[in-house]
């Protein structure tokens, strides 16, 4: 279930896997006990922007920003629409002029500099059965950044990472607004199966983006795996988030389908250091949790948040139903997990965590009361 939080307390559910109108509920004093105040339907979705499947929201400068990923029908192009803060209606499609953009996905910005950065996935008709390996192959999943006026509604550039890199999802800027770069994950490359992180730059007026993370496909056994992977023998880390510490000096990369929790120094995020890594579930491992060393866990690290003091890391396992069962075939059994952060960034999980929710819901993404590493954008450094 995905969720979103701003910081007056709203909460919203995306239709993208429910199907049905989001919701949006204002926290009471206890903070846990929301009631819910407004119920937008798809319909006044698709009359006043003409998009559907909301997913990624954020507070901006002027409204409510929430991207969205199709229109009415199931194709594109995906996009972003605007809420007024006070009495969420609708506004609109913010997009004035949207260029070549036609697949969205995540949206994030560099506020002192007017900008905003959006990512690519595929129209809900790609991705609602599951990944369809037609198109995986073909490269015709996302692989590009775009680059935007945020005060103009403009689209100013577009960066194309590669057909063979398929789907760039999760976007995370530098938290000082006085800097211009940021980082975004790449699922998958056709190349080799393996994952990347790649950072974006403004150099002289222009945007570059640089691929600074890859990360390997692990040898297994087909027996052990889907019918999308066996005839790789391998199993592909299935990049599915990253986040960013408060102090711009840890990112933490979520590999989906090798079971892995990887943390890196970015204090140079052109040279980053690899500097902690847990393992967990995983399509062929199934690493248990130190809570219950004799239970196979399936899922991986998928949607991490980080605490405002970078002191502790959460994180879940299930990624989208649909491609849940297509890649995990007994179906996810839905975690939560935390990890310790020690004074000198040692990773570590706590013993005594382990949230196991009922086989009905799939636990998707985590925000803390107060704040986080990633609901949060700055003005002043």
């Amino acid at each position: 279930m995905h969720r979103g939080r701003m910081s007056n307390g709203v909460t919203w559910l995306c239709p993208v896997c429910d199907r049905r109108a989001f919701t949006l509920s204002i926290r009471s004093p206890t903070a846990q006990k929301p009631r819910i105040v407004r119920t937008i339907e798809p319909g006044e979705l698709i009359a006043r922007s003409g998009y559907t499947r909301p997913h990624t929201i954020h507070c901006g400068p002027d409204a409510i920003y929430v991207s969205a990923l199709g229109n009415a029908s199931g194709d594109g192009p995906g996009g972003i629409f605007m809420m007024d803060c006070d009495t969420f209606d609708i506004l609109g499609q913010w997009e004035v002029d949207r260029g070549p953009q036609y697949f969205a996905y995540d949206f994030w910005w560099h506020l002192g500099h007017d900008v905003m950065v959006t990512s690519e996935w595929g129209t809900p008709n790609m991705i609602e059965n599951g990944l369809d390996p037609a198109l995986l192959l073909a490269g015709k999943y996302g692989h590009h950044l775009h680059f935007w006026d945020l005060r103009a509604r403009r689209h100013v550039q577009a960066i194309d990472l590669g057909a063979e890199q398929q789907a760039i999802l999760e976007l995370r800027p530098s938290h000082d607004p006085n800097k211009t770069y940021g980082f975004g994950g790449v699922v998958i490359s056709m190349k080799d199966l393996s994952s990347s992180i790649w950072v974006w730059h403004r150099d002289n007026g222009k945007w570059g983006v640089t691929k600074v993370i890859e990360i390997p496909a692990e040898p297994a056994d087909p027996a052990q795996l889907p019918d999308l992977l066996k005839g790789f023998s391998a199993v592909p880390p299935l990049l599915s988030d990253i986040d960013l510490s408060l102090d711009d000096k840890y990112l933490y990369a979520s590999c989906w389908g090798t079971g892995e929790m990887r943390q890196y120094d970015v204090s140079d995020p052109f040279d980053p250091k690899l500097v902690g890594s847990v393992r967990i579930g995983g399509i062929v491992k199934r690493t248990a949790h130190p809570a219950k060393p004799e239970q196979p866990l399936n899922g991986g690290p998928q949607m991490v948040e980080i605490s405002r003091d970078g002191r502790r890391v959460y994180f879940t396992n299930s990624l989208y139903r649909a491609w849940d069962d297509q890649f995990y075939l007994d179906g996810i059994k839905s975690w939560m997990v935390k990890l310790d952060v020690g004074s000198d960034g040692a990773i570590g999980f706590d013993p005594k965590f382990l949230i196991e929710f009922p086989p009905e819901y799939r636990s998707h993404q985590v925000r803390l009361q107060g704040g986080d590493a990633s609901s949060d954008s700055y003005c002043f450094s």
